[in-house]
């Protein structure tokens, strides 16, 4: 199992936009066979800090998840100010 961490800080005038378009991701991404979890959680003592937790059979499943249709627009969307920082990605292997 791979588990990823995804950092994510985001604009605050932008968060219901990042919230509706975050759902739309991590539902197609629940459906993907090579998906065991995907969830989103939000910082609670720094606002509009959110840390996405996946959890993935293989290499594989997770590259291609990242050439999915759904990914591909939710990285396009996230480029047009939604984030303030930097996306920050930890890989764990277990």
């Amino acid at each position: 199992m791979i588990h990823l961490q995804a950092s994510m800080k985001v604009n605050p005038a932008k968060r219901e936009e990042f919230l509706e378009n975050v759902k739309e991701l991590i539902k197609h991404s629940l459906q993907e066979e090579g998906n065991s979890n995907y969830q989103l959680f939000e910082d609670a003592f720094t606002p509009n800090t959110f840390m996405m937790i996946e959890e993935w059979k293989s290499e594989e499943a997770i590259q291609a998840h990242n050439k999915s249709a759904h990914f591909q627009s939710f990285v396009a969307f996230a480029q047009t100010g939604v984030l303030v920082a930097p996306l920050d990605v930890k890989t764990l292997q277990g």
